[in-house]
């Protein structure tokens, strides 16, 4: 709001002509320090001190710089910052630093001057601490030779008063002066003849002293060499060279020559040039040819920097007399600085419902250039919703022309050309990014017109089944959009307990769970609202649809299952295939697929007997009765639903086979004795099992003892005659129970491999059974092997440590 209403002042000042005619003048020591009082400017405008603050008064300098500020608690002026009249105004003889105090409601303006006064601050110094004269041995008293000047940054009684030389002598004095151009000049005179015999150099000092309070002073040295006779200086033919340069000179361009010429012959008579220290500005930019005289260019010079460059040019001759001409450049200004713009203020953002006519911002141009060059034209690119106008003098103001709409255009990128008049023409763009600030105009908009959503019977509490989504143009608080339920409508309508909108993201949850079968649809009104002021909101319908779930399994009707005994149906033993014996009838409370029912045939007492309907439940003969087919018939149909996982039921059902129909009396009693019968299959069939689990656990009891055996056996073959066999196996043998041409293998690993019992064909059918032996051992392990059958007893030595000591499983038998 401040800057804004800086603003408008200064636009209103700009336009009304209510300035003081005559300037308020102050004058200031320079290197004053800060916060040093300059004067009270408001009451030498007349103006009321309370009226500084109340009327936004303000400094406003051209080149945009604050050497001073207001205190607008006191109406005092004072100094911003250290002020050095040497920085600002170099040497000119007044040094003036103009500005405006700016008062706005009404507009008004002072213009005010603030003299720099000069102060003793600054000492002479000569361009160079040690000069050297080489004189010849009898001149002429009354000789002069010229001495670069001490410079002295300080003017008025402040610059240089006097030299002298100290320690005085009787050779030279020194004569200080002004000539007729105003050129100050500083001379060494030879009061007596100098006589190299006595003394071949002299040394003093050149002081140099202002009048300042207290004085200040600079010195150097001078050296004196004392030659023999050259009685001729060379001289210059202009005591002043004057030429004009244009500022893009190129490098090493010719600026001019200076020549000088010297009466002697010789090498009294041979001339060189060279630069000596004393111009105003630094020679570096020029370089001179020490034979030709020549000056050119060493870079290019700035006419802005400096408009005129003054040098000295010393002539010396081989004898060491020497002159001294001034050679002054003037630099001509090219257009080579493009505009500046310097924005005063500048307002950003702009609400959008700004009213034409706003001041965004105020601006100033200038050009470091003179003349056309420095001339300048603003202009704004093509915008229909700004404008540009100028103000006071070189001050133009940025304005709106139209309402704005940040829905539309939420940023102006605005593009301000400062040209100028020179050949060619430079130009300056500033851009000035005018962000277009909200207010809360739109309501939110949902992404549909209604929404439908889906839940699962039987769900989980707070399941999410959707989300509503809405959108605010607006931006900031006010496009932060909240949504709710709405009350029900109408009034005495309960409000609906059972769903539930997050009000930050829309998420819509149902807290408890529903039942397809009671409530298979709901409807509900949600709103969202933006966080603006007036508050904006929108309505949308959501609409909440429960899908089936398969949680209902099927019911069977007929027939009926609570009745003991099952009823039973009749069929005639000469019925054929395709006789319709019962229909079987179940519902499912479910919906849709879910609720489609099938029938298949789970258990009968004859399978083959009977076939069922999958879609009708129909219950029918598959082939004829035969009379092998027993009387009492046991049916299990299962009735199954297609939901996934589907759900199911049985119907048990029964059926007599009759060759009379009007035998239909049986006794229940008969159907239970068969009940009973199937009871005790069952009791049988339990103790079957238990007595083949009792005969397993001691098969595997058996082994473990036989394998604990085992462990003293060694690996390899073992033979067996009936020497080694025990007495019945031997008896066995003796009695011809298998011929003697036989013998028996036992091969015993002691590995997880099998066991090998191997029957032997006959191999010496002539030979006596002692000497029928098989196995790989020599002819003295061979041994009798009876004949007869042989066991696993039979087999086990009387000497446990023959046997392997690994266990071996079964016996295998080739």
């Amino acid at each position: 709001m401040a800057i804004a209403r800086q603003v408008l002042c200064l636009s209103a000042f700009l336009w009304l002509p209510h300035a003081r005619s005559e300037p308020i003048r102050y004058s200031v020591a320079e290197e004053a320090a800060s916060g040093s009082v300059v004067g009270n400017v408001a009451e030498d405008a007349g103006l009321a001190v309370a009226q500084l603050a109340a009327r936004g008064a303000r400094l406003a300098s051209e080149d945009g710089r604050q050497h001073f500020r207001l205190e607008r608690g006191s109406g005092r002026l004072v100094v911003a910052e250290r002020l050095d009249r040497e920085q600002l105004c170099g040497q000119a003889g007044t040094c003036t630093l103009p500005f405006e105090l700016l008062l706005a409601e009404p507009l008004q303006f002072f213009r005010v001057e603030v003299a720099v006064e000069d102060i003793n601050d600054h000492s002479p110094v000569f361009p160079e601490e040690r000069i050297t004269f080489r004189i010849p041995e009898r001149g002429d008293p009354g000789s002069r030779f010229p001495l670069e000047g001490a410079r002295d940054l300080d003017v008025g009684s402040n610059s240089i008063q006097a030299y002298s030389i100290s320690p005085e002598n009787e050779y030279f004095s020194v004569s200080f002066g002004s000539r007729s151009n105003g050129r100050h000049y500083v001379e060494l005179v030879l009061e007596k003849a100098l006589d190299r015999e006595e003394h071949a150099e002299l040394g003093f000092s050149l002081v140099a002293v202002d009048g300042g309070s207290p004085p200040r002073s600079g010195t150097t040295q001078i050296h004196i060499v004392v030659l023999d006779v050259n009685d001729n200086a060379p001289v210059f033919t202009q005591d002043l060279y004057t030429r004009q340069v244009l500022e893009n000179a190129p490098e090493g361009s010719v600026v001019l020559r200076v020549v000088a010429s010297d009466l002697d012959a010789g090498s009294n008579g041979d001339i060189s040039y060279q630069f000596s220290q004393a111009g105003i500005q630094s020679p570096s930019a020029f370089v001179l040819d020490p034979v030709s005289g020549e000056i050119k260019l060493a870079k290019p010079l700035d006419f802005e920097a400096a408009e005129t460059h003054e040098l000295s040019v010393r002539a010396t001759d081989g004898g060491g007399l020497s002159a001294i001409c001034k050679v002054l450049v003037e630099v001509l200004d090219v257009n080579d600085n493009a505009p500046e713009l310097v924005v005063s203020s500048f307002s950003s953002p702009l609400p959008e419902n700004a009213p034409p006519e706003t001041v965004v911002a105020l601006f100033s141009v200038r050009d470091r250039d003179a003349g056309a060059n420095g001339k300048i034209t603003c202009a704004l690119e093509d915008q229909l919703s700004f404008s540009l106008r100028p103000a006071y003098k070189k001050y133009y103001e940025l304005v709106t022309v139209r309402a704005l709409d940040r829905e539309k255009v939420a940023r102006y990128i605005l593009a301000v050309t400062a040209a100028d008049a020179g050949t060619p023409a430079l130009t300056t763009t500033q851009t000035f990014t005018v962000d277009i600030s909200d207010v809360n105009d739109n309501a939110p908009v949902f992404n549909q017109t209604s929404y439908t959503m889906y839940v699962r019977e039987n769900n989980m509490p707070t399941v999410f089944v959707g989300t509503v989504s809405a959108s605010d143009a607006d931006v900031g608080p006010n496009a932060k959009v909240t949504y709710s339920l709405l009350p029900s409508l109408p009034a005495e309508r309960p409000p609906c307990s059972c769903i539930s909108v997050n009000s930050e993201n829309g998420h819509v949850f149902v807290l408890r769970p529903l039942d397809y079968e009671h409530v298979r649809q709901m409807e509900v009104s949600v709103s969202a609202y933006d966080a603006g002021s007036p508050r904006l909101s929108t309505n949308v319908t959501v609409r909440l649809v429960v899908v089936d779930e398969n949680d209902n399994s099927p019911l069977v009707l007929h027939p009926a299952q609570d009745s003991s005994p099952v009823s039973s149906e009749l069929v005639p033993i000469s019925a054929e295939a395709g006789y319709l014996v019962t229909k079987v009838v179940a519902v499912d409370a479910d919906s849709g697929q879910n609720s489609w029912l099938s029938y298949h045939l789970l258990k009968a007492t004859d399978p083959g007997l009977f076939v069922v309907g999958t879609q009708s439940g129909e219950v029918r003969l598959k082939r004829p009765v035969t009379e092998r087919d027993a009387v009492k018939q046991k049916l299990v149909v299962l009735v199954r639903d297609n939901g996934g996982p589907p759900l199911s039921a049985t119907a048990a059902l029964s059926a007599l086979l009759l060759s009379d129909l009007l035998d239909v009396r049986v006794p229940h009693s008969s159907l239970s004795t068969e009940d009973e019968g199937g009871s005790l299959t069952t009791y049988l069939i339990i103790s079957l099992v238990f007595v083949s689990l009792l005969f397993l656990t001691s098969l595997v009891a058996f082994v473990a003892h036989k394998a604990c055996k085992r462990k003293e056996l060694k690996s390899g073959h073992v033979l067996y005659g009936t020497g080694n066999l025990p007495s019945s196996l031997a008896e066995a043998a003796a009695a011809g129970t298998l011929p003697h041409a036989y013998c028996y293998e036992i091969s015993l690993t002691t590995g997880s491999g099998n066991s090998e019992f191997k029957f032997l064909k006959p191999i010496l059918p002539s030979l006596p059974p002692q000497h029928c032996a098989t196995g790989g051992g020599t002819d003295s392990d061979e041994q009798e092997w009876p004949p007869g059958p042989v066991t696993m007893e039979d087999v086990a030595p009387a000497d446990p440590g023959l046997l392997s000591a690994q266990p071996f499983p079964s016996l295998a038998y080739n």
